[in-house]
């Protein structure tokens, strides 16, 4: 049965929310980096960039001990039951108004879909942006006695790491909409409630 449930807990949403807005703020600050344009001026932007940037390190850091010490981390341990109908459901039959093929609930709040694309952004897409972005930030100056060679190639792979943060964030707003109404996903984030579906067992537990 279906049920009002308190999925999203505080520090997860307060996570959620931040996370993006760190990411959006880099993107931004990283086009200007790159001369994109010109907005807050090239010394200015690089001293916010890197503040942001440690701001995210900082929150990656918070939101890994939350996710073991609660054992949310099980989340994401990815399946491919299901796979082919959710990628299925997407091409074609969210237009024609199929249902979803998997059902949301408290203990398994990702679809196989989102496993997948959210264990590949927290091992491997973060890392590398938190990587090259190390390395960039501490080891480009003239002065310092660790040379990087092809510290090119090191800012493109950082360039192209945030693009991809940067596609996810626009798809996932999108996907935001497509719950059972189109704010429905955007209030469960904001209120921590949403209507999934539970056994009895749950019920009991809540």
């Amino acid at each position: 049965m279906k049920k009002k449930t308190y999925i999203y807990r505080g520090f997860e949403r307060f996570w959620h929310w931040n996370q993006a807005l760190l990411i959006l703020f880099l993107a931004f600050t990283g086009f200007e980096i790159h001369g994109s344009y010109s907005i807050i001026g090239f010394e200015n932007v690089i001293r916010v960039h890197n503040m942001a940037a440690w701001a995210l390190l900082v929150l990656i850091v918070f939101a890994i001990f939350w996710h073991f010490v609660t054992g949310e981390w099980r989340q994401y341990i990815p399946t491919t039951k299901l796979i082919k109908a959710e990628i299925s459901y997407y091409i074609t039959g969210i237009f024609k108004g199929a249902p979803h093929p998997t059902h949301k609930t408290i203990y398994n709040k990702f679809s196989p879909l989102q496993r997948i694309i959210y264990l590949g952004l927290k091992l491997l897409v973060i890392p590398v942006q938190v990587f090259t972005g190390l390395i960039y930030l501490f080891y480009v100056y003239p002065n310092n006695p660790v040379h990087v060679i092809g510290l090119d190639v090191i800012a493109t792979i950082h360039s192209f790491g945030a693009y991809i943060l940067l596609s996810f964030v626009i798809a996932h707003v999108y996907l935001v909409t497509t719950g059972s109404t189109p704010l429905s996903n955007l209030k469960a984030m904001i209120t921590g409630w949403e209507i999934v579906e539970v056994d009895d067992e749950d019920g009991q537990k809540k």
